[in-house]
């Protein structure tokens, strides 16, 4: 499959593009990566060097690949996080074009508006722009639980109330939602091996076939960057199987692996490129449940 992703772009580490191109590269899959910025490193580090792409130049790059008569051949676009009302614009244009060569080709969009330990962590006029603009025209949305809730206006917590909150962000225009992060009130605990027990964290996936869960022990890492791996290989193993209990299986499984070899590697950055064979040959370590 083919896949336009336009996204950020960092030297040093794995976030956006950095983070999303080599999984899916990995796994066979062709990236036509289109950078909106071209940082030193993520943004959470406080200080970083290098441009943010104008708009009008992220727009050049999408047309001069319209220009090479190829834009039928993608299977999808993906887009991350979204810095302005002008590359707001250049994504759904993008997304237009696209879908009038292959309508058959999906678009991905993971809503970045912020999470429940920061909060909202963008300009306070992205999240309309993004709810408004960009989720009507997605297929696939990938939101975390917090920002599920930001863009439908509910507080999802209990696996009832985060599956409302789905199928009113699916009301919105897209038929997918995968829900990145579900911290559950009632979540279950795990044995962690040396007589203690580690806590848990899930995924939801609901498409029109229905809806399942899939439960992973909960590190203790914060990841940037993960959310871009998570939506990308999301994208891929559902347009490739067509099925979201598989696509969230292979998902979990492969996440789970990268995290777990950042954290052993004792590294602050994603290790993307020496977990690669977790997203090549998943454990499948995590089976799915059917919710509904």
């Amino acid at each position: 499959m083919r896949f336009l992703s336009i996204q950020s772009h960092v030297a040093y580490g794995h976030v956006g593009n950095s983070a999303a191109v080599f999984p899916l590269q990995r796994i066979g899959h062709e990236v036509w990566p289109v950078l909106t910025v071209n940082f030193s490193n993520h943004t959470g580090y406080g200080a970083w060097g290098g441009p943010a792409i104008p708009a009008d130049d992220v727009r050049a790059v999408v047309a001069g690949i319209e220009d090479r008569g190829v834009l039928g051949t993608l299977d999808g676009v993906l887009s991350g996080y979204l810095g302005g009302e002008e590359i707001v614009d250049v994504v759904v244009d993008a997304v237009g074009r696209v879908k009038a060569a292959n309508p058959g080709a999906s678009f991905t969009c993971d809503p970045v508006m912020g999470n429940a330990n920061s909060g909202c962590f963008v300009a306070p006029t992205i999240p309309p722009l993004i709810r408004e603009k960009v989720v009507p025209v997605a297929d696939i949305i990938t939101p975390n639980q917090f920002e599920l809730g930001f863009m439908t206006h509910t507080e999802p917590d209990t696996l009832a109330s985060t599956l409302e909150s789905a199928d009113r962000a699916r009301d919105l225009g897209p038929r997918t939602v995968l829900v990145t992060s579900v911290l559950r009130p009632d979540r279950e605990t795990l044995p962690d091996g040396e007589g203690g027990t580690i806590g848990t964290i899930e995924m939801l996936a609901v498409d029109d076939a229905g809806a399942w869960i899939v439960q992973t022990p909960h590190l203790p890492f914060k990841a940037n960057g993960s959310g871009d791996v998570t939506s990308a290989l999301f994208t891929a193993h559902y347009r490739e199987t067509g099925s979201a209990a598989t696509a969230l299986e292979r998902t979990a499984s492969s996440v789970f692996d990268l995290l777990q070899a950042t954290i052993d590697s004792g590294e602050r950055e994603l290790r993307i490129v020496q977990a690669q064979d977790a997203f090549a040959n998943p454990r499948m370590q995590f089976a799915s449940r059917q919710v509904r």
